[in-house]
């Protein structure tokens, strides 16, 4: 993403805390870039009003109301299930094309592949920049080169989808290289590649490949002289739709340490499974690396959407007596808490190596 980029956000019906997670870290870590959100439900309203946070950004109710501002960009601010563009959408991208705007999207549905909108785009002289996209050199089998692998690996892993998993390692990453530690963030998702402008969207691999693409992803950072890498969990183990891809990353990254990240609030997920023995979640994720190597979740990232502050303290309290690990909001504790285990973490196991040698 171009720092000069000014971006108004299409989040049409669905601009919320948790409906439209590209459109909320756009506005968290891009906000000088982004000149407004596009949702008719709540035009008129500032986005401060409806997240928490971002100030006064408005909220316009179509696209032609934002077009004073001068936007160059249209990003498409959702994650739907199954990645697929809303048909009452693809009018407001046509019209958009047509002023001139680019169009950023993460989705599944490939606009390039869209006669009329790719057409119109060449016209126009504008991008269509997709990114999910995949390059061919990420169709790769992993070969293993954890096994020789000196820098240290943190994968976010998580109690269902859309819980915080970018954020949590995001704001790690952030908390590392503020200690002066040679960290990388590396994105595996649309939104990650989004802020960090490079990963590769592990969702959009041919499985046999998921964990050989994100093994490369990593070989690229440790190569770039990164110490400790930071690498953004997608899916949960225990989610009937998306399991696969937690499972690729597990074993193409192959990490040293975890953290799991978990919204107290929510019992179920989207499929009426309840979410509620963390615990064993997390023995779950260690035992499934113990064929390989040892690995342990180290802390928990919590996302707090939602609730207010007694029910806050209340969670990391039982959280914090049911697994006897660390608890943190990265974005209103900050990420030092975690960050600070996982460092203690690993310094433990590198002394461990050490004697085992």
């Amino acid at each position: 993403m171009p720092h000069s980029s000014r971006i108004v956000i299409l989040a049409e019906a669905k601009f919320g805390p948790l409906e439209s997670k590209t459109a909320n870290q756009a506005i968290r870590y891009l906000p000088d870039q982004v000149l407004g959100v596009i949702d008719s439900r709540k035009a008129g309203r500032r986005v401060q009003e409806v997240l928490g946070f971002g100030g006064d950004i408005p909220i316009f109710a179509d696209l032609k109301s934002s077009l004073p501002l001068g936007p160059d960009t249209l990003l498409i601010g959702i994650a739907p299930t199954g990645g697929m563009l809303p048909q009452a959408w693809r009018s407001i991208i046509i019209d958009a094309i047509a002023a001139k705007l680019e169009v950023m999207s993460g989705l599944h549905t490939r606009l390039k592949d869209d006669e009329e909108i790719a057409a119109l785009a060449r016209r126009n002289g504008v991008r269509l920049i997709e990114l999910r996209g995949i390059p061919p050199e990420y169709e790769v089998v992993a070969k293993g080169h954890w096994k020789n692998r000196q820098a240290r690996t943190i994968l976010t892993v998580g109690s269902d989808c859309n819980v915080g998993k970018m954020t949590a390692s995001f704001e790690l990453h952030r908390e590392f290289c503020r200690r002066g530690l040679k960290s990388d963030f590396v994105a595996t998702g649309q939104t990650g590649i989004l802020l960090s402008g490079k990963g590769v969207a592990i969702d959009s691999v041919i499985s046999d490949y998921v964990a050989g693409a994100i093994e490369l992803a990593v070989d690229k950072s440790v190569a770039s002289g990164s110490e400790f890498i930071h690498i953004e969990g997608q899916g949960s183990l225990t989610h009937q739709g998306y399991s696969a891809v937690t499972l690729g990353l597990m074993h193409g990254v192959m990490p040293d340490a975890m953290i799991m990240v978990h919204h107290p609030a929510r019992q179920v997920d989207d499929y009426g499974f309840r979410i509620d023995d963390l615990k064993r979640l997390i023995e779950l994720h260690e035992i499934i690396l113990e064929p390989f190597k040892r690995s342990k979740v180290a802390g928990i990232a919590v996302n707090t959407v939602g609730m207010n502050t007694r029910e806050i303290a209340a969670a990391k309290r039982a959280l914090e007596d049911q697994t006897g690990l660390p608890v943190a909001d990265v974005l209103t504790d900050g990420a030092a808490r975690l960050a600070d285990a996982l460092e203690r973490y690993l310094e433990r196991e590198v002394i461990r190596e050490d004697i085992r040698r």
